[in-house]
């Protein structure tokens, strides 16, 4: 058999990723095997480990195409920015929103992330990868409101990192129940309006409400 060209190397390679893609949808991370996945292509198994180690290797490389939403909210608020560090922190996060929306691919992978895959055993690293990644945006969010804080945005007593905190799970939590129905409610418009207020209640919160400085002894 003729050694096949580097495209059409990566040719098949797309086609094993995309139709994992789909059968991890279909049936979930742990009851896919490999060989469903090469049945679905018209591949064979050989064909699959020509590419990826393993399953583990293969679900990695899927994750590798997209960048999952919160994943997105990168960079350091700019302090000079005449918009105020509050209102970048909203058009930064809707920026997310909007790029869930419109992406099916980062969707479906979304999907398959957060409902249908168990992160133990050979998915350990991809739970490694993925903690990581979580705490990377936490960072980047909790500096986004210390300099909001700094700058008379916030409170005092408001503690960035609790705050960064609900405001991921406020999102996530809004991307994690929208895949399950993205007929149930408009995503854009909900973020938003979940995001205002969020965001408003940080700014007039009391010193004894949510998000205040943790008290030591």
């Amino acid at each position: 058999m003729a050694r096949k060209t580097k495209e059409e190397a990566q040719e098949t390679r797309s086609l094993i990723l995309d139709t994992a893609e789909a059968v991890f949808g279909e049936k979930g991370v742990s009851r896919t095997t490999l060989n469903d996945i090469a049945k679905a292509a018209n591949l064979t198994r050989g064909a699959i480990y020509w590419h990826f180690k393993n399953k583990a290797d293969l679900f990695d490389a899927m994750l590798k195409r997209v960048t999952l939403p919160m994943d997105e909210f990168t960079g350091q608020p700019d302090s000079t920015s005449s918009c105020g560090n509050l209102l970048y922190i909203r058009e930064r996060t809707m920026h997310v929103v909007r790029l869930m929306a419109g992406d099916p691919r980062t969707q479906r992978v979304f999907d398959i992330v957060m409902h249908k895959t168990e992160l133990v055993d050979d998915m350990l690293p991809i739970r490694d990868q993925h903690l990581e990644a979580r705490q990377g945006c936490l960072d980047d969010i909790g500096a986004s409101l210390a300099a909001a804080q700094q700058a008379g945005e916030l409170p005092p007593h408001i503690n960035p990192t609790d705050a960064a905190i609900g405001l991921h799970a406020l999102i996530d939590g809004l991307f994690a129940n929208w895949v399950l129905n993205p007929k149930g409610f408009d995503l854009a418009q909900q973020a938003q309006s979940a995001l205002d207020c969020y965001l408003r209640g940080l700014a007039t919160s009391s010193p004894d409400g949510a998000c205040s400085a943790r008290k030591t002894d």
